[in-house]
């Protein structure tokens, strides 16, 4: 669609050289032609007025308009009667496109994980909360201000926090990131200015994500083995990293809830070792088994580095999020955001701050829980009826499941012959260290799955999960 001005002259990137010894007149045809033919002015795209266009480049007014007209004769430009000159339809011919593979089949479910149900967004409640806080935003606000962020949103943010996470959150500590990503890459460079040389990371869980993070920052990325209470505390102190990035509410991928005595025991490894534990607070706001779990910053809010988005509670689009800093990593955290970008986007962080303040936010956070779980329990009964017998795991928060494969089973083949049948599934080995397809296993999102997709997705590949293809023979 061509930009609409308003009523006002657009503004056209055009030059005349007077020394050239070419006529202004053709000098004006020949750029306004190359301009039409290569498409950087589009079909019906408004030209400036011939006045407009003229006093820009010093020309006198009738030079344009026979320019104007000329280009009009030769099917480049239209003009109507009360309309601005616009470029004529058909005046570009766009190359021929590149052959392309195509397009993959719709899918009959896509049980990606980590993606939230997108089309559940609060756009109202968004679009009020922006609207509020535009209309009562000082103009102060308008300024780079201070790179830990708004003090409105890390108040709000500190309270919620207390109040829903039982964190010790001191709003003068919190930094406000663009997501996780960046939070942790700012903690990473901040860690290694403390003298932080190698960090650990659970194992299953984000290698690449982590991996990468941790290079970036000049650091040894370190892989620790993760069972059903968690993070290896023993195997964690064996490394002898100074730093780990654990997911305890409810870890990637595998599902287990760090257990108690492994929460002691991770503390007490970071105070004995000088060391920091990064937080990812993943998955925090949906539980269903159990009450919810507190995050693990409010133990040792000196020790703990907790990083928290609205990637999954509201869109990864937002990217807001926020780093509670211990005391000693407060000061070079705040200098990493502020050479990182000088800070994030003011009214976006007004605007949930409105949003959590209004209740509106707690709100969308219980509806949510509620899809989720009604999508859980459709997995689960799906299951029962097409793959009884199959054994799914990590249930407990979030949405996603493992679903455990027979021993014997490739873990791959499954993934490439469900694909066939139109349902898209994904593997435990990416989440690996070492990539591994052993033990067989299958991480199932089902946040952006709803639940008619879910029992005919499972249908589809019952037979795959309860006599699952074996890895080719050897020679």
């Amino acid at each position: 669609m061509p930009p609409e001005w308003a009523g006002l002259s657009p503004e056209l990137l055009l030059s005349v050289d007077w020394d050239s010894g070419e006529q202004l007149r053709a000098q004006l045809e020949r750029q306004l032609r190359e301009a039409i033919r290569t498409g950087r002015l589009g079909a019906g795209e408004r030209l400036p007025s011939s006045r407009g266009l003229a006093r820009e480049l010093g020309l006198s007014r009738g030079l344009v308009q026979d320019c104007y007209a000329q280009l009009q004769a030769e099917g480049y430009l239209v003009t109507r009667t009360g309309s601005a000159t616009r470029v004529a339809e058909g005046a570009h011919v766009p190359p021929a496109p590149a052959s392309r593979e195509r397009p993959a089949p719709r899918l009959i479910a896509d049980f990606r994980h980590g993606v939230p149900d997108l089309g559940s967004f609060p756009l109202a409640d968004w679009l009020w909360a922006t609207r509020e806080a535009a209309r009562a935003m000082p103009t102060a606000d308008l300024d780079y201000g201070d790179p830990r962020g708004s003090s409105v949103l890390r108040e709000v943010l500190a309270g919620y926090l207390r109040r829903v996470r039982a964190a010790a959150a001191d709003p003068e500590r919190i930094v406000v990131c663009s997501g996780y990503a960046q939070g942790l890459g700012l903690t990473l460079r901040a860690l290694a200015l403390a003298g932080v040389r190698a960090v650990a990371y659970e194992d299953p869980g984000g290698p690449a994500t982590a991996s990468a993070a941790v290079g970036v920052a000049g650091l040894r990325a370190v892989p620790v083995p993760v069972d059903e209470g968690g993070v290896d505390v023993r195997a964690l102190d064996a490394t002898g990293a100074r730093a780990v990035i654990v997911t305890p509410a409810h870890q990637w991928p595998t599902g287990v809830v760090l257990a108690p005595e492994r929460r002691t025991a991770l503390i007490r490894w970071a105070m004995r070792r000088d060391a920091y534990v990064i937080e990812d607070d993943y998955d925090a706001e949906f539980r269903y088994d159990r009450e919810p779990v507190g995050a693990l910053q409010g133990l040792a809010a000196d020790r703990v580095v907790s990083i928290g988005t609205v990637s999954k509670s509201l869109a990864p689009a937002l990217r807001i999020g926020w780093i509670l800093c211990p005391p000693a990593l407060a000061a070079p955290l705040t200098e990493a955001k502020r050479l990182a970008d000088r800070g994030s986007p003011a009214l976006d962080q007004l605007a949930l701050a409105r949003l959590i303040e209004s209740g509106r936010h707690d709100r969308h956070l219980r509806r949510m829980r509620t899809v989720y779980a009604a999508r859980r329990a459709a997995l689960v009964a799906a299951l029962a009826a097409h793959a009884p017998g199959v054994r799914l795991t990590g249930l407990a928060a979030g949405f996603h499941a493992v679903l455990h494969l027979e021993p014997a089973a490739d873990e791959r083949s499954v993934i490439a012959a469900a694909r066939e049948r139109l349902v898209g599934l994904y593997g435990m080995s990416a989440c690996r260290s070492d990539g591994a397809a052993t033990p067989p296993r299958l991480v199932l999102g089902f946040g952006a799955v709803g639940e008619r997709a879910i029992t005919e997705g499972v249908a589809a590949v019952a037979g795959l999960l309860t006599d699952a293809p074996r890895p080719p023979h050897p020679g």
